[in-house]
């Protein structure tokens, strides 16, 4: 479920467990790859081009 994009609280519930702890300690093995997936993750967001209202407007020499 976590590898289809759900949450672990949401497994979690399903599963029927008292919380995503109890879910995570049972479970984490299952995930070997989560910690590439996280640094992919994390790279990913790193290396986006600012867009939006947040990225800095630089005026062209020509402008005025």
């Amino acid at each position: 479920m976590t590898r289809a994009g759900v949450d672990i609280r949401t497994v979690a519930e399903y599963l029927g467990h008292a919380g995503p702890g109890f879910t995570l300690r049972m479970y984490t093995h299952l995930m070997p790859d989560a910690a590439d997936r996280a640094r992919r993750a994390v790279d990913a967001f790193f290396t986006q081009e600012p867009t939006g209202p947040s990225a800095p407007v630089v005026p062209s020499a020509g402008s005025t």
